[in-house]
């Protein structure tokens, strides 16, 4: 079995936030490889097992608050002994333009306080993890903060759209793969299309 974590903050006051990225990836892969559910409330988070291109796959979203995320996924990965290799983090990054995807091996926290309490719960950094670009605070934001915590715009939840799929994808590609192929195919940001010709371009003069 896999364990795939998307980190967030429970409560309807923080629907739709950057910070809650991880959940909204985690809620669109759910909705692709589990949509009849059921969601269920174990290890102080909400779990549902999902068939992923046919391997078993547990999505967690942890319900303690993103500062208190550590202890979902160590209960979660101890109760049914899933191999360190096995877990993938989704986590929002403000270091990154809106949609860009970056996955790693291993690594600091990066300052993100979810990542950094799953570290002090497991007792290192040798996990997976799956960072999903939210844009850097504008100059107004003295605190980085209050920007995370801020709602998405409705233009901003439509550009960032294509890359939760592509995030479903990449969790995929995690689980049958593995992390270097998954790394390989996604960490690049994904093309521009390049503008068509026009049909009957001008004749030279």
């Amino acid at each position: 079995m896999h364990l795939i974590v998307g980190l967030g903050n429970p409560g309807t006051q923080y629907e739709r936030t950057r910070h809650n990225a991880g959940f909204m990836a985690i809620d669109r892969a759910a909705r692709a490889f589990a949509p009849s559910g059921p969601w269920r409330q174990r290890f102080g988070a909400e779990v549902l097992e999902a068939s992923i291109l046919g391997e078993r796959a547990l999505l967690v979203k942890p319900m303690r608050f993103m500062n208190c995320s550590g202890q979902a996924v160590a209960e979660a990965q101890a109760f049914y002994k899933i191999d360190r290799h096995r877990l993938l983090v989704v986590v929002d990054d403000y270091a990154l333009p809106l949609g860009q995807l970056r996955l790693r091996q291993a690594g600091s926290s990066g300052g993100h306080n979810g990542l950094r309490d799953i570290e002090r719960a497991l007792g290192d950094q040798s996990f997976a993890r799956l960072r999903l670009g939210i844009d850097p605070p504008p100059p107004q934001y003295a605190d980085p903060a209050d920007w995370v915590l801020a709602r998405f715009s409705d233009a901003e939840i439509k550009a960032l759209d294509p890359a939760l799929d592509r995030v479903k994808d990449a969790i995929a590609t995690f689980i049958k793969h593995g992390l270097p192929h998954a790394m390989n195919q996604f960490n690049a940001p994904p093309p521009t299309p390049k503008p068509k010709p026009p049909a009957n371009p001008p004749a030279p003069f």
